[in-house]
């Protein structure tokens, strides 16, 4: 029998988390090319990704990330024990698909839209045995349309199992999705935490299905 060392845990650091400068670079001149298609101005921070992977459901296998940019989230989501074929990673950006290709070739990382996200699954043949159990999502849902945030959220709960669990986060003061828009599918919201450190300090809300009223199907555009 085999018995785990005491992490000893290292006194978190008070200053802001930067990225590395290719990857900050590769996400700003994205930025500048259409800033009302990226989240930010730089990729997230480690701090953020693990307030992120801290809301996963116990014993989560299958994971779809939406909007991957450089892949910091990408990168936490392996190392924290989910394996590279158990793992989606959608991104719109051409350019930033390449790039998280380039870094986890074993990884299935698809250029697509998050609207498209059940045909993306369901063509991919992915999570056949059990479900999805989490969509972790870095988009930009404050910059969107009602009718883009009802598709992404109708695709998102198409494809998760019963319990599982859509984790987005955002550079607002409150939750990007509207209690109307959430009472409309019948969602469940709740805030678990900020991540200061980031650049500029991003929140995490969890949304969760009630358990009496199923997501409406989207049909059209």
């Amino acid at each position: 029998m085999t018995h785990d060392r005491p992490r000893t845990r290292r006194k978190p650091s008070t200053r802001p988390e930067t990225p590395s400068q290719p990857d900050a670079w590769t996400f700003f001149r994205q930025w500048l090319r259409n800033p009302r298609a990226m989240a930010a101005l730089s990729p997230s921070s480690r701090q953020l990704a693990k307030l992120m992977i801290e809301q996963l459901p116990s014993g989560a296998r299958h994971i779809i990330e939406l909007g991957g940019g450089t892949g910091v989230i990408t990168q936490a989501l392996l190392e924290h024990g989910i394996e590279d074929d158990r793992l989606l990673v959608v991104e719109l950006n051409e350019e930033l698909h390449q790039l998280l290709h380039q870094r986890f070739p074993s990884v299935r990382v698809v250029c697509g839209d998050a609207q498209e996200l059940k045909s993306i699954v369901a063509d991919g043949d992915f999570a056949r045995d059990g479900g999805v159990d989490a969509v972790v999502s870095g988009l930009g849902m404050l910059s969107m349309s009602r009718t883009t945030q009802r598709a992404i959220l109708a695709g998102v709960f198409a494809v998760l199992r019963d319990g599982g669990r859509f984790i987005q986060f955002t550079y607002g003061p409150a939750s990007p999705l509207s209690r109307e828009l959430l009472n409309e599918l019948g969602l469940n919201v709740k805030r678990v935490g900020v991540a200061w450190l980031n650049v500029p300090p991003a929140t995490v809300y969890v949304y969760t299905r009630h358990r009496s009223k199923a997501i409406p199907s989207v049909r059209g555009g």
